[in-house]
């Protein structure tokens, strides 16, 4: 960069100097040439300086301004050549305006401004003049370009506190307009932000990492900060840093991840997942080690667990799920073991709150388990730079605000990493996240409980079109996948509004997975059809419409079972209302619905009790409805299924 900037400088240093030269001999508008002369000679003080300083100087300004200083230069040379013509011929004819010289005055005067705020600028803080830098003229058409570059040259030469208040003021400006944020990543932000994420005071990492999360709400914006090495540097932080800014940094993935799908790869490159699901696990189930307590056997939590599963299934088939989830957490597979291992985990965590107060050793086989009481450990820890910022403190003293919002953040993460991505989403299952998501559906706090739903859902609906994923992660005799499917049966018969709408779309992406003998799923959904007076009823009722969809469609093999399950939870009657007055996208989630089922179970009597035949009808003249294509397929054929199997006397007898 300085060989670079000395290489730019040489030129509009040299054609200072000659404007300087020549300007002694001018012979006409003498006067004028002497104050160009002036003007040029402070000029080029300010270009040697910028030469000697160049290794400091920042860039993007520094090129922009010698570029306009040097065709300011350019054009105050050709003037005061004009000046220098001999013979009176050729003075008469070469016509130089009074003007031209308060014009060329005005942009020397311009240059020189630019050099002195650039020369501030770029020095560190205890060698300004004063911390008000003010614009640089070539900024004055557009302020908000010169409080970005003074804000990002103080994250290059500025003092920690310094930079803190540079990067919260970059959050500020990104922040408040997208284009702000191109300006930023345009004139090099990202750089000096990642170092301060890296190296900086505990608020600096905070403020730091929140500007690059608000700097990729532009798509366009993202792929330049996955280049500058944004992945590797949050994955040091998520592994090493202190607790808030690790919950910063998480949700700075979350944004990036959700604004710029293809970055997620990136991330998962660079370990990204199992660092999250470490934070998502930590004190919410305990890791795949084994604990030392004074004066007892060495107790597995997992020795237990496997010791229960091994009731109910061969020894062949146990060494291949310990092989394929060798780094898991394996559960007892009904409701009564499922019980007995919460108990299992609960007598172990007091086991080890025991040990901690005597002092006693704990072995952990996880470096991010949180228990930092290694010897080993402890010497890493008090030998990081980044411990006045907290970083060396152990989670497990963190408060339960900051461990509450990092799992909240850990969890919107990995929600925004898995969408339409079917090889994190199996990354993320193949681990103990799925456990750790019922846990914290039925313990966690509102943001978490919420944002552990929403990763539920984005996992579901990659597992729907991923028979693979849906196989090995979902499969019935699974404990992890049945802890899950018990928490989100019990929000939706809770109706817990919300966290509804995530939790029925992950049921129904989940249609395929469920046996005929799983009674239970159908129930509690057929109930939400039901509209209340509330706002978002409408929008449930939908959601649970399509959810039943997916298993009555003819697509699942289960469909002739689901649908009679679905008629016989008193579905029927609440599908006609819903098609006759909900609103249309409801109209026709509901329509098909009826459509499958009147496919599936032509002769039921409920379909000719609830006249589903009239409803048909009804809905066939309706433009809107037979327009949308799944209708257009859907209906004419059980409309007929309906006139083959239900006479008109056979529905006025049951009338």
């Amino acid at each position: 960069m300085a060989d670079i900037v000395k290489q730019i400088l040489a030129k509009p240093i040299h054609i200072a100097d000659q404007v300087t030269k020549l300007a002694d001999e001018a012979q006409s508008f003498k006067q004028e040439c002497a104050e160009l002369k002036s003007k040029t000679e402070k000029l080029g003080t300010l270009l040697r300086q910028a030469a000697r300083a160049s290794s400091g100087l920042y860039e993007r300004p520094a090129r922009r301004i010698i570029d306009d200083t040097e065709q300011v230069l350019d054009k105050a040379l050709a003037l005061i050549t004009k000046c220098r013509t001999h013979g009176l011929m050729k003075r008469v004819f070469t016509i130089i305006p009074a003007a031209s010289f308060k014009k060329m005055s005005y942009q020397l005067e311009n240059s020189i401004g630019d050099f002195s705020w650039l020369l501030r600028v770029s020095a560190t803080g205890d060698e300004r003049e004063d911390g008000c830098l003010g614009l640089p003229p070539i900024a004055s058409n557009e302020p908000i370009l010169g409080l970005i570059w003074e804000q990002i040259a103080t994250l290059h030469t500025g003092n920690f506190e310094e930079k803190s208040d540079a990067a919260a003021s970059l959050v500020s400006y990104a922040g408040d307009n997208d284009r702000y944020g191109k300006v930023i990543i345009e004139e090099g932000g990202v750089g000096p932000l990642l170092r301060l994420v890296k190296e900086g005071n505990l608020e600096g990492q905070e403020n730091a990492a929140r500007a690059i999360g608000l700097l990729g709400h532009d798509p366009e914006s993202v792929e330049p900060m996955i280049l500058a090495g944004v992945c590797s540097v949050f994955a040091n932080i998520l592994k090493d840093g202190p607790m808030k800014v690790q919950s910063v940094v998480a949700w700075a993935i979350s944004e990036l991840a959700g604004n710029h799908p293809k970055c997620q790869d990136h991330f998962a490159q660079n370990n990204i997942i199992r660092l999250l699901v470490s934070h998502l696990a930590f004190e919410t189930i305990q890791e795949h080690s084994k604990y030392a307590v004074s004066g007892n056997k060495a107790l597995s939590v997992d020795s237990v667990v496997l010791a229960k599963i091994n009731n109910t299934k061969t020894n062949n088939y146990h060494k291949e799920e310990e092989k394929q989830f060798q780094s898991n957490f394996l559960h007892p597979i009904d409701n009564h073991t499922q019980t007995q291992i919460y108990s299992v985990i609960k007598t172990t965590m007091e086991m080890k709150a025991q040990s901690e107060k005597n002092k006693l050793p704990i072995k952990t086989g996880n470096n991010y388990s949180g228990a930092h009481t290694n010897t080993t450990h402890n010497h890493k820890l008090q030998q990081k730079t980044n411990s006045q910022s907290g970083a060396g403190k152990g989670r497990e003293f963190e408060d339960p605000a900051t461990k509450a919002t990092m799992k909240a953040m850990a969890a919107k993460a990995l929600q925004k990493l898995a969408k339409g991505n079917s090889s994190i989403c199996r990354s993320i299952t193949e681990s103990r996240a799925l456990l750790c998501f019922a846990v914290l559906l039925e313990k966690g706090d509102h943001e978490v409980r919420y944002y552990s739903a929403m990763a539920l859902m984005e996992i579901a609906g990659v597992a729907e079109k991923d028979p693979e994923l849906r196989r090995s992660a979902f499969k019935p005799n699974s404990p992890a996948a049945k802890a899950v499917v018990d928490q989100l049966l019990k929000i939706i018969e809770n109706s817990e509004s919300n966290l509804l709408i995530p939790c029925i779309k992950a049921i129904g992406c989940l249609a395929r997975t469920f046996r005929a003998t799983e009674t239970r799923i159908i129930s509690p959904l057929v109930r939400l059809l039901e509209e209340k007076d509330s706002e978002i009823s409408g929008e449930i009722s939908r959601e649970a419409a399509i959810a039943l969809t997916k298993f009555a469609c003819t697509d699942n093999y289960l469909h002739g079972d689901h649908s009679k399950a679905i008629i016989n939870a008193g579905g029927v009657k609440h599908l006609v209302q819903l098609v006759y007055f909900s609103e249309q996208i409801t109209q026709i989630a509901s329509l098909i619905l009826l459509c499958f089922i009147a496919l599936h179970v032509p002769d039921s009597e409920a379909l000719a009790y609830a006249e589903v035949l009239t409803v048909f009808q009804w809905a066939w003249k309706q433009g809107f409805m037979v327009q949308d294509p799944d209708v257009d397929a859907l209906l004419p054929e059980a409309k007929s299924r309906l006139e083959l199997y239900q006479s008109r006397g056979s529905r006025g007898f049951h009338k």
